[in-house]
């Protein structure tokens, strides 16, 4: 693994549970502001989905974009963390 993919996937890391970021923010954060491509080849590769949450990552235009597991699998992801961000925050 090179040093931007693991960058990548570090950072992919540190999006909160519930919230989105852009392909384009992901290179910006990684010190390479016009690899979005690049950003979206890697997390298409993402060995590791559900630990590396990519399906948080979305296009600049607010698109879902594409996800290794599908596109409905995607976005039922984000439906759930927004689910259990709700729960949560009910709770006592």
């Amino acid at each position: 693994m090179n040093s931007f993919t693991r960058k990548v996937y570090e950072i992919v890391l540190k999006i909160p549970l519930g919230k989105v970021r852009t392909y384009s923010w992901v290179a910006k954060k990684a010190g390479r502001p016009k690899a979005s491509r690049a950003v979206g080849n890697i997390l298409r590769n993402n060995p590791y989905p559900i630990l590396i949450p990519c399906h948080r990552v979305i296009k600049s235009n607010g698109e879902i974009g594409g996800y290794s597991k599908g596109i409905r699998k995607k976005k039922a992801l984000l439906l759930k963390e927004k689910e259990i961000i709700r729960w949560l925050k009910s709770r006592p």
